[in-house]
């Protein structure tokens, strides 16, 4: 549709007359999608619709660095949680505990992070306790 609207002629008109033509020449006959619902077409309008599918498919954050660090900790503690043995939680454990401690250092940019590194045997001992309490629904 490079052609331009000619001066004089209504909008509407014109584009009706764009579709119409379009039709004919079958250019909507095997359109992706054909015949399915349009996605999230019950959801609320939003303009940045766009910005956040796009995000969302490429795994990125909007999240401030402090508090993305601050998710990644609260993670790594429940993952330390579940993790099926107590080294592999030691593990997570020490690895977030690093990153703690360099944003300590250097605090990233966005609001304070008020995250101290995690105290490692603290972690695993509520670990153990979890899984040896049968109505917590650990493993033993």
């Amino acid at each position: 549709m490079t052609e331009r609207k000619p001066p004089g002629v209504p909008f509407e008109s014109w584009i009706d007359k764009q579709i119409r033509e379009a039709e004919q020449r079958g250019d909507f006959a095997n359109l992706p999608g054909r015949g399915k619902p349009l996605p999230d077409a019950r959801e609320p309008y939003d303009e940045l619709w766009w910005v956040r599918r796009k995000a969302a498919a490429e795994g990125l954050s909007h999240l401030p660095p402090s508090l993305a660090l601050r998710k990644e900790a609260e993670d790594a503690h429940a993952a330390a949680l579940a993790a099926p043995t107590e080294a592999a939680a030691r593990r997570l454990l020490d690895g977030i505990n690093e990153k703690l401690r360099a944003a300590a250092r250097r605090p990233p940019e966005g609001p304070p992070l008020r995250r101290p590194p995690f105290d490692v045997d603290d972690v695993l001992a509520e670990r153990r306790a979890a899984r040896s309490d049968p109505s917590a629904g650990g493993d033993g």
